[in-house]
């Protein structure tokens, strides 16, 4: 990698900003420290907080072409030193080569994309007696936090749309993944106006503090559910707006009428994508009796191809687990399953090191009540479950806390589109899944989240709205 990519620090109001308070940064495929990132304090949030909130009436005065061109700009950066960010976001997050260019790509266009959105004007009236119009304005600071499984392109899903609707950030990424984050803060002072951006690294204990911080307007969160309650709360106290992003325990429902091969493939990446490190990967698959043996075995056979490995070698489909606590919960949830005397298809068993790794585990018919059936594994077990009536399928898979997407499978689509709109979920595929887009809202339902990201509709949670009625006649006395 270039030398830009030997030194880890944050970003407070332009100036790289460095801590005696050290995080150690762990490569998930070797248990190996990659290198130390600090550790910010309050004192830095503080500052960093003050920077933004004094860049935001600068900002937000500047033209929005200007805004839509920096932002822009920070795209075609990322796309300067992809392949510096693509081997690091492979170190510290564990991805194949594959999917680092997937994300990398992705946070380079979106960048581009979000730079060409704009909120107009909304005109309600306009007569002889008064005009009354709607604009959408800016918030203040937003305070962003990021996830491990997606660390940059979901940073950048927050900083585009915050910034070039007139808003500054202070943003966190999470503490096991925040070098690529860290880098991108570095490369944005080069484009943005100083405090505009801040990036500060840190434990759980940052993330509670940019929550609580009363001069931040909103919080945008992606990562748990449990998480999600936690920030909600917090943010009661000052009416903070929110976006939160959280779990999903995603069911896919696969028709009689498929191709079981075809099928099989788009199944076995629907849910294993990232190694399974995705709140919308397929977490549950219902199949119709008639073509569960058939998709079931083709399923099995078609894992047989893929490797598990290490990121960085040629050849690997798959990565590790991310960090030690998530490879802990799911070889529990995988101990558990094995205690019921569920068939296990494939896998089943956790590596011995070193590296988190858990293989393609596939599990035959579990009970609906089973912790594996029932919590989000994020990780790479899949309950395969079988169903004979539409009615019962469709109840199956809303019977759950979460509601952020699906997936319906079928030769017909007319039927599938049937099904899909019974589907409580924010997003429901038809014969295809992670489809997004910087023009497609995304958001979820029940305890999967609250608020959208990307569109328009996305675009508008970083504002609120201003009604200005102006009377035409003044009357001068």
């Amino acid at each position: 990698m270039t030398d830009l990519f030997n030194d880890y620090r944050m970003t407070i109001d332009g100036e790289l900003v460095d801590s005696p308070d050290r995080i150690d940064v762990i490569n998930p495929a070797n248990e190996q420290v990659i290198c130390t990132v600090p550790a910010a304090s309050e004192d830095d949030l503080d500052r960093a907080v003050a920077a933004a909130k004094h860049a935001f009436h600068d900002w937000r005065a500047l033209p929005l072409g200007e805004r839509q061109r920096m932002v822009s700009a920070l795209g075609d950066a990322i796309d300067a030193y992809a392949e510096d960010f693509m081997r690091l976001l492979t170190m510290e997050q564990g991805k194949a080569r594959a999917g680092a260019e997937w994300e990398i790509g992705g946070s380079v266009a979106w960048c581009r994309a979000i730079a060409e959105q704009s909120l107009e004007p909304d005109l309600v009236e306009d007569g002889p007696e008064r005009r009354v119009e709607t604009l959408r304005v800016p918030l203040g600071v937003v305070g962003a936090i990021t996830p491990w499984n997606f660390p940059l392109l979901l940073a950048v899903w927050k900083i585009a749309p915050a910034l070039v609707t007139g808003n500054t950030m202070v943003l966190k990424p999470s503490p096991y993944t925040p070098l690529c984050t860290l880098k991108l803060g570095e490369i944005a002072q080069g484009i943005l106006p100083a405090g505009v951006l801040n990036i500060l690294s840190g434990n759980d204990a940052l993330g509670a503090a940019i929550t609580a911080h009363p001069d931040i307007a909103k919080i945008s969160f992606t990562g748990s559910t449990a998480t999600g309650r936690k920030i909600m709360a917090a943010a009661s106290g000052d009416l903070k707006r929110i976006t939160l992003e959280l779990g999903g325990n995603d069911p896919a429902i696969v028709l009689p009428d498929v191709d079981p091969q075809q099928v099989a493939q788009d199944i076995f990446w629907a849910a294993f994508q990232n190694s399974a490190q995705f709140c919308v990967a397929a977490k549950r698959v219902y199949i119709h009796e008639d073509v569960y043996d058939a998709v079931r075995d083709a399923l099995v056979a078609y894992s047989a191809k893929v490797k598990v490995g290490d990121g960085s070698q040629q050849g690997t489909d798959l990565g590790p687990i991310q960090n030690k606590m998530q490879f802990e919960k799911v070889k529990d949830l995988l101990a558990d399953t094995a205690a019921l005397g569920v068939p296990v298809l494939t896998g089943g068993a956790a590596s011995q090191g070193p590296g988190y790794f858990i293989p393609v585990t596939l599990i035959d018919n579990p009970p609906e009540d089973s912790r594996v059936v029932r919590e989000e594994a994020f990780g790479p077990v899949l309950p395969l479950l079988r169903f004979t009536d539409i009615d019962d399928v469709v109840q199956r898979a809303n019977d759950t806390e979460y509601g952020l997407a699906a997936s319906v499978w079928s030769a017909d689509t007319e039927k599938a589109r049937a099904i899909a709109g019974r589907i409580e979920a924010g997003t429901v595929w038809i014969n295809e899944v992670h489809i997004f887009g910087p023009h497609i809202a995304f958001g979820g339902h029940k305890q999967s989240g609250m608020g959208v990201e990307n569109a328009l509709e996305g675009l508008a949670e970083y504002t609120n709205p201003q009604t200005i009625i102006t009377r035409k006649h003044v009357l001068i006395t």
